[in-house]
């Protein structure tokens, strides 16, 4: 119940943030927009009135001009101005009040013929009758000749006209080019980018309004408009936790609280403006309000009539989402307040309803497990907790029942039990017969089968012995010793003339080399025949050990272990003709059971060569691999090239009696695996399936000798 309630109370709170976040999200959009469209109005003031302003300037030059087509104007031009000794055309100084009057300025080497004295005069009068006028708003006012001449009313700089550089060049400042006919086709009016004002050090734009008589270009009417309260407020003046920034069309910043702090903007504050610049630019014409995807910030966006500048209010998300979660927090408080009473009072109606009912039937279970059959319960009670009771008070005396029967029963069965008992040992000792007599029966079929094979090279060690024998070519000895006997009397003349004489000695000479052959080779058999012997010995002695402590391990060059399994399988390989290649690595003494190991290899040969019956004579192949691992062992590998292994009989082919040869026991693989057991070691085999061979491998843990 508490869990649901919970469940409740999170739910309430989750549809409240919500509809609260919907709530003041509207309301905030709506200010923010009503914000925007107001200060758009308020900020684009200066830049209408500028554009008014030189739609009666332009006018007023444009009569005046016309006026001055037809009249001779030198001579009231050389009384107001006059070429000074810099070259320079400018106000004649005894006349001159900058406060007061336009001041005009010719640069050196700018030729002024009659008509552009006309129109410079033009702008004069013009200037002179509005400049004082429109100086409370703006900073200056001031006339371009696109010959390079200029006529400006600048009450703040009243010297300027006699300060400058003659050789200024007006029309290559910033705002002069943009009212040429080849830029500004339109003839529109146009707004130079943001400076700072020499002289106040104050930031400030140029508009500038070309004018055009009969076709032609005749002058450029400007304004210096400050801009430095539209940044003051466009930095102070904002909506709490919002703030306002200024671009121009191609993502220029005019004004942001980052741009008058120390160090400026970061480059992750420069990368957010980026992202917010292109949004606005890219949104369609008219969407007043935005949310930037990257950060989820409102953004309401107007565009500056005039310079058609963008101003923009951000309004992060935080300041519309946090209300609504500390509304949401109060109503999690009270839920929660009100989830706490509600499960004391639950608590208090469990514990005397349920808690202390249940606490006299677990009592009442504990007596009835110890064997108290008499138990105490409130069965007067109408509810679930009495039912319970009243059968709970029938179970213990259905229970009391029973025990006594199982207590008549259990006598009963102690006296079968120890019947059974005695059975089951005699059964026992009968088991532990029958397996010592299989354990012998294993031992020996071990013994004769590796035995076996051994006594198999004895065999074939002492058939060739006798066959040296027999082939040794002693005859020849007495026919040598009767031929000398014959010739005893001139012994010498018989072998220095007669031509059996003379062959004699070398054909003695070679078989006494013939006979010494014979009897290495015949002592060579005859050493293997002890050898076999010897190791026959041996593998009784290591089948004795399997059910004792294994025998103390020795010094083993295994290279030479390996050529011993080779040499005692030799005579069945060479039989066979079996081709044997060796990869022997150098592998220093090691501690091993040798004769474990000897009758590990010699069996594993010994299947290999029958394994290979099948394959032709010529490409039968005995790989013998032996190697050090990376992992600290030493692995000795058997592979030959015969008849396989099924992959159903992977799994089998070490069990004890199994084998794939009519004329197997299933002995040898068996007894090998067990002797790689207790030498710490494992047997392996592996084969790609019948008729591609397979390999045995032998791994053994490396202890250096």
């Amino acid at each position: 119940m508490g869990v649901r309630i919970a469940v409740v109370i999170a739910l309430s709170t989750l549809f409240s943030y919500l509809h609260m976040f919907h709530t003041l999200r509207t309301e905030a959009l709506s200010r923010l927009q009503q914000y925007v469209a107001e200060r758009g109005q308020r900020e684009q003031a200066i830049f209408l009135l500028a554009e008014d302003n030189h739609a009666i300037l332009k006018k007023a030059l444009e009569e005046k001009s016309r006026a001055y087509q037809h009249e001779d104007v030198s001579a009231r031009f050389d009384s107001l101005f006059a070429l000074m000794p810099d070259g320079a055309i400018r106000n004649r100084p005894e006349m001159f009040d900058g406060t007061r009057m336009p001041c005009l300025f010719v640069p050196r080497g700018v030729p002024v013929d009659l008509e552009q004295r006309r129109r410079l005069l033009a702008a004069y009068d013009v200037l002179l009758q509005y400049g004082p006028a429109f100086r409370t708003r703006f900073a200056d006012s001031f006339i371009t000749l696109p010959e390079g001449s200029l006529v400006m009313f600048w009450p703040e700089r009243p010297n300027w006209i006699h300060e400058s550089d003659p050789t200024t060049s007006i029309i290559t400042q910033d705002f002069f080019p943009g009212s040429l006919p080849e830029n500004n086709p339109k003839r529109q009016t146009t707004w130079s980018p943001i400076y700072e004002e020499p002289v106040s050090l104050q930031a400030m734009s140029t508009v500038t309004t070309p004018l055009d008589m009969d076709g032609r270009h005749v002058a450029s009417i400007s304004h210096d408009v400050m801009i430095e309260e539209l940044m003051a407020r466009t930095i102070h003046d904002h909506l709490p936790e919002s703030y306002n920034l200024v671009f121009r069309d191609d993502g220029k910043l005019i004004a942001h609280p980052g741009l008058k702090q120390e160090g400026g903007t970061t480059e992750e504050q420069q990368a957010h403006l980026r992202s917010i610049v292109e949004q606005v630019k890219s949104s369609p014409s008219g969407q007043v309000i935005q949310t930037h995807p990257g950060t989820g910030e409102y953004l309401a966006v107007t565009r500056l009539k005039g310079p058609g500048w963008y101003f923009v209010t951000v309004l992060p998300e935080s300041a519309v989402s946090r209300p609504a979660l500390q509304a949401a927090r109060i109503v999690l408080l009270l839920g929660v307040l009100s989830l706490l009473i509600e499960l004391a009072v639950v608590s208090w109606v469990l514990r005397q309803q349920i808690t202390r009912p249940l606490l006299s039937f677990t009592q009442a279970t504990d007596r009835v497990a110890a064997g108290d059959f008499k138990v105490e319960l409130d069965t007067t009670r109408e509810d679930e907790l009495g039912q319970l009771a009243r059968a709970f008070r029938l179970m213990a005396d259905h229970v009391q029942r029973r025990e006594e029967e199982l207590r008549h029963v259990n006598e009963s069965l102690e006296q079968r039990v120890e019947e059974r008992t005695r059975e089951l040992k005699e059964v026992h000792l009968q088991l532990v017969q029958t397996a010592r007599r299989a354990g012998m029966a294993e031992i020996a079929t071990n013994v004769l089968h590796n035995v076996g094979n051994v006594l198999n090279s004895v065999y074939t060690s002492a058939q060739l012995a006798r066959e040296r024998m027999t082939d040794m070519r002693l005859e020849h000895v007495g026919r040598v010793a009767d031929m000398l006997q014959e010739n005893q009397s001139e012994l010498g003349t018989f072998l220095t003339q007669d031509a059996r004489g003379r062959n004699l000695m070398p054909f003695m000479s070679k078989l006494g080399q013939n006979l010494l052959d014979e009897r290495k080779q015949i002592v060579t058999l005859l050493e293997d025949v002890g050898r076999y012997t010897e190791h026959v010995g041996d593998i009784v002695k290591v089948q004795q050990n399997y059910a004792r402590t294994p025998r103390l391990q020795e010094p083993v060059h295994l290279a030479g272990l390996v050529e011993d399994a080779l040499r005692i399988n030799a005579a069945g390989l060479t039989r066979h003709q079996v081709t044997v290649e060796r990869q022997l690595a150098e592998i220093p003494p090691v501690l091993t059971d040798k004769h474990k190991t000897l009758m590990i290899l010699v069996n594993l040969v010994s299947n290999a060569k029958y394994a290979m019956d099948g394959v032709p004579v010529n490409e039968r192949r005995l790989i013998v691999k032996l190697e050090h691992t990376p992992s600290d062992h030493v692995r000795i590998s058997i592979h030959d090239n015969g008849m396989g292994i099924a992959p159903e009989m992977l799994t089998r082919i070490f069990q004890y009696g199994f084998t794939t040869r009519e004329e197997g026991h299933g002995f040898g693989l068996h007894s090998s695996a067990l002797a790689a057991q207790e030498m710490g070691g494992v047997l392996t085999v592996h084969s790609e399936g019948p008729g591609h061979g397979a390999t045995f491998t032998l791994e053994m843990p490396y202890h250096p000798a």
